[in-house]
């Protein structure tokens, strides 16, 4: 009766439900309920809200590390999965790391459009990254 899918036959709204479906599951381990929310609610996709009570965090889905000036100052995190790993980051605490680490100024991509991101993380931050895994 059940038969897995195949990710790299779905569209791309499919793998976006199915991306929240896997997330939202790693973050029950951590105390998290996610609500995903039907537009971009102040720059998020869905809502992880913590047993504690008092914990929400704005979530933004995305298919690799990025960053985008558009998210700045909303308080919002980003989640996205590299081969089978979680990593959820507050853009603006993972932005400024970033640039003082020399990354992304200077490129036309963040200079003059506002965004940057990896197709994978780089191999010179991938430890620094670590810190996000989930």
């Amino acid at each position: 009766m059940f038969q897995r899918i195949k990710y790299k036959e779905l569209n791309s709204r499919q793998k976006e439900n199915f991306n929240f479906q896997k997330v939202a599951s790693e973050l029950a381990d951590y105390g998290f309920n996610c609500m995903w929310l039907n537009d971009d609610w102040q720059g998020a996709d869905f809502i992880a809200c913590h047993i504690n009570g008092d914990t929400f965090l704005k979530i933004q889905l995305k298919g690799r590390l990025t960053i985008e000036q558009k998210y700045s100052g909303k308080g919002i995190y980003v989640t996205f999965n590299q081969d089978d790993v979680w990593y959820i980051y507050p853009h603006d605490r993972l932005r400024d790391e970033l640039l003082n680490l020399g990354l992304m100024s200077g490129s036309k991509s963040w200079d003059i459009n506002g965004s940057y991101s990896w197709p994978k993380i780089p191999k010179n931050i991938i430890k620094h990254m670590q810190q996000y895994a989930i």
